[in-house]
């Protein structure tokens, strides 16, 4: 949302179905994410479905049978054609089947969840009563950050727009008592991070017999180290159905089998597993540039970097907090608009930084792995890699923020020797998958570091098939850092 319709839109006064002197707000609403050239390459995707009795893949959303409200929602948010997630997951959804959907970031699969879980409560005629004490959601859906929950709770809201379906969002870094006014207000379909979710069903404020759908998005970091033990809570909170009793549905960009494996506990013995494209690894779009530098240059390439951008929107990623305050002031003394976004700031700062962001007020943004997943700003022409983080997973994620929806970007990354070499062999495998050119120095740092026994550089990147279809996948990448602990992954993951 444009900021100046932000405060009218959480007024309590205002409703949907009110006429206004401008039609901005709808346009507002239903802005969109423009489809770029290479858009119907998706259509050639491979799609792997394994399970017992799959639903056939639709190929239009007419095909879908959604109501007429939901339909003409659809289209005004642009959506003409379904990629390949949305034409698998919605009739396997809609079928009433389980579902852990891997599918590259950028590929459709908020709508792919969306759109079926709100066809299904519009058909039953569903409406959250702003007189009850204790809502009863039909619907939660769980992310990690703040940033990507309220960009879900948004397509909620407009593919529910003008409907009797209401959904609310729940973050920390929002005053408790307003975040609890708005459930109250009445809830079908609650968004949500793990802790303020939690604190908010602990407060018995929100219910859970009628919970019908139950969604993990970026489901390997919802069940990795960091998050397990509160999803194992969730979904063991008094009133929860059990998994027989309610539809469990995971999607994330990136699947390794151990978390295939963890997942299996939360879902139906029968869930289907939908594979689209190459599991955990990087868009064909995004056009992948690795350059060898030390620690002590970087400042001085990034400029450079930068320099040949001009007022084109880039994200710079970082490891530390402190590292993104020290490069947004240092790029900002260079007379480059810059802001940064990262675990310490206010929520408030965060929402602003992003809005500045996305306005091209600030065209370059500075952050740690807080914005690296699921969020989609529109524009986004580069990210830059100042640090590489430590796994292969979170690096496809930070990319993913480009090249979005056919559209094509520019990644580059600095690599450091001294402190990059553990990832080498992955980047390699990623580079090779996406049809990249892989430095030659990078190859040779790859095999030096690991030897060169049973190194494919062009093997797949993680396992790319149902963990259930027998066998053990081995990869051969190097150990990746453990998960954080609970208050390390406080700092940049949303535990509020």
């Amino acid at each position: 949302f444009h900021p100046k319709y932000l405060k009218l839109l959480n007024n309590d006064n205002f409703h949907f179905g009110m006429e206004y002197p401008f039609n901005s707000i709808e346009n507002s609403i239903f802005s969109h994410y423009a489809t770029g050239i290479n858009f119907d390459k998706y259509d050639d995707i491979l799609v792997d479905v394994s399970g017992s009795n799959p639903p056939k893949a639709i190929m239009t959303f007419d095909e879908a049978g959604l109501c007429e409200s939901l339909r003409k929602n659809v289209t005004k948010s642009g959506y003409v054609k379904p990629t390949p997630v949305q034409k698998h997951g919605i009739p396997i959804i809609s079928a009433g089947r389980d579902l852990m959907a891997c599918a590259q970031t950028g590929s459709g699969k908020t709508a792919a969840f969306l759109l079926p879980i709100l066809q299904r409560l519009m058909v039953d005629g569903v409406a959250a009563s702003k007189f009850s004490e204790v809502q009863e959601p039909e619907a939660i859906i769980v992310a990690p950050t703040r940033e990507l929950i309220n960009q879900i709770y948004l397509e909620a809201r407009k593919f529910a727009y003008g409907t009797c379906v209401r959904p609310v969002v729940v973050y920390g870094g929002i005053n408790t008592g307003y975040t609890i006014r708005e459930v109250l207000k009445g809830c079908n379909v609650l968004c949500g991070t793990p802790g303020r979710l939690l604190d908010i069903i602990g407060r018995g404020k929100v219910g859970l017999s009628k919970l019908r759908y139950l969604v993990l998005d970026e489901a390997d970091r919802m069940l990795d180290m960091g998050f397990e033990p509160d999803m194992r809570k969730l979904v063991g909170s008094p009133g929860m159905p059990s998994k027989e009793d309610r539809q469990t549905l995971m999607f994330s960009a990136t699947y390794p089998e151990d978390i295939q494996r963890m997942a299996a506990d939360f879902l139906k013995v029968d869930y289907i597993f939908l594979a689209v494209g190459v599991v955990g690894g990087a868009c064909s779009d995004v056009e992948q540039t690795i350059i060898q530098v030390d620690q002590y240059s970087k400042r001085d390439q990034l400029l450079e970097v930068l320099k040949s951008t001009g007022n084109e929107r880039t994200m710079v990623f970082v490891e530390t907090k402190r590292s993104a305050d020290f490069i947004a002031t240092f790029l900002c003394q260079e007379k480059i608009s810059t802001t940064s976004i990262h675990g310490d700031r206010e929520q408030r700062e965060r929402e602003k930084a992003l809005s500045d962001f996305r306005l091209g007020q600030c065209p370059v943004l500075v952050a740690t792995s807080v914005a690296a997943r699921g969020l989609d700003i529109e524009q986004v022409q580069h990210v830059v890699n100042f640090d590489l983080p430590s796994s292969i997973d979170e690096y496809v994620h930070r990319i993913g923020r480009t090249g979005r929806c056919g559209n094509t970007g520019r990644a580059v990354s600095f690599f450091n020797p001294e402190s990059d070499t553990p990832l080498a062999r992955s980047l390699v495998k990623v580079l090779s998958g996406a049809q990249q050119e892989v430095p030659k120095w990078l190859e040779e740092i790859a095999f030096s570091a690991h030897g060169t026994t049973g190194f494919n550089p062009r093997g797949k990147v993680f396992a790319s098939t149902d963990t259930r279809k027998g066998g053990s996948f081995k990869t051969d990448e190097p150990p990746q850092a453990s998960a954080p602990s609970p208050a390390v992954a406080a700092d940049d993951e949303e535990w509020e």
